[in-house]
């Protein structure tokens, strides 16, 4: 049984995790991969994101990403690693990590008792990590800690993402949700990303995204009619992914224990608003 109040896992995650998720959207990236060729906003997210691999094929990266459209992963791996290197690719994401940091947190943030604490803290979580069916998990694990609080925050928190992402992907194949129709049930909870950003980023067109749309009214999970709104199977449906998912993840949180959990919650949020209010977070990816 778990020691932790309901759902702190979850909460914690999603305090930590933004901070992480925010290089994607950062212009310091695509200036950083810029600089060894890499121009394209998908062929840089997934290098970007599958350089820990080392030079994988577009079926790994399929494998592991998910929800994007084979075919545009095909389009840029493995021609990605004919252009950077894999480790040079690692090498410009901590110079993009280490710029956006200090950017959108501010040099006191960045060398802050708060920053070296939240470091410690989401480091210690990592202890507890598994690398089994855990393959992005494993693979980040494998990279050494950077020395800067800061940067050693942001690599747990990429650490703690990717192993709640991997098993977000065992709970999503468990409840027979595909790609697309995990994307747009996502979507009709009113949490996920726009629908046009979605079908850009991910390589999808209007005509897939309403395909799986229909696959879940077939199922009785997505209500009839033009508005994304779940039924109440759909619902409990993605209640049940949600809760598997933190069912799989708890370890990490159990081993740092319900105080450091809640004050690493803390510290996440405070560096998130305060990243959000330097506008880290682009607007046109939200709302639908």
């Amino acid at each position: 049984m778990s020691t932790l109040p309901a759902r702190a896992e979850r909460r914690c995650h999603n305090a930590v995790n933004p901070l992480h998720s925010c290089l994607f959207f950062s212009p310091d990236l695509g200036a950083e991969m810029g600089k060894l060729g890499l121009d394209d906003p998908s062929a840089v997210y997934f290098a970007t994101r599958a350089a820990a691999f080392g030079a994988v094929g577009a079926g790994t990266v399929t494998a592991t990403f998910y929800n994007f459209n084979p075919a545009l992963v095909a389009r840029h791996v493995p021609a990605v690693w004919s252009v950077a290197t894999p480790e040079q690719v690692i090498e410009a994401r901590w110079r993009a990590a280490d710029a956006t940091l200090r950017r959108v947190l501010g040099e006191a943030a960045i060398a802050s008792a708060e920053m070296a604490e939240a470091a410690r803290l989401a480091l210690r979580a990592t202890e507890a990590c598994t690398p089994y069916a855990r393959p992005l998990y494993a693979a980040h694990a494998e990279l050494p800690v950077p020395e800067e609080p800061h940067l050693a925050f942001w690599h747990a928190a990429t650490l703690l993402r990717e192993h709640r992402g991997d098993a977000h992907l065992a709970a999503l194949l468990a409840a027979e949700l595909d790609p697309l129709e995990s994307l747009v049930s996502h979507t009709a909870t009113g949490k996920g990303m726009a629908i046009g950003w979605i079908l850009a980023s991910r390589g999808w067109r209007r005509a897939d995204w309403e395909a799986g749309s229909e696959r879940l009214r077939e199922r009785g999970l997505l209500a009839a009619g033009e508005e994304l709104a779940l039924t109440d199977a759909g619902t409990a449906l993605r209640a049940e992914v949600e809760e598997a998912t933190d069912r799989m993840d708890r370890a990490p949180y159990e081993h740092l224990g319900a105080e450091g959990v809640e004050r690493l919650t803390e510290l996440g949020r405070g560096f998130l608003f305060t990243a959000a209010a330097a506008g880290a977070f682009p607007s046109e990816a939200t709302g639908r």
